[in-house]
């Protein structure tokens, strides 16, 4: 039994290990994307001109 109580206290304290690994990771930006909105803005007008296409043909569609 002492084993069961051995491996709960382990786990919780590599479980809390990885949480604050996952907090530092978080708070230093290494998630932030810095590639994908300096290249948005280059697709922003294809982007537009097929939901604007898509909506013409909902509206010839539904007439």
């Amino acid at each position: 039994m002492s084993v069961i109580y051995l491996l709960i206290s382990i786990s919780i304290v590599v479980a809390v290990a990885f949480f604050i690994a996952f907090i530092m990771a978080v708070k230093t930006g290494q998630y932030d994307d810095d590639y994908t909105p300096s290249v948005r803005m280059l697709f922003d007008d294809e982007l537009a001109k097929t939901k604007e296409k898509s909506k013409s043909k909902k509206a010839t569609n539904n007439n």
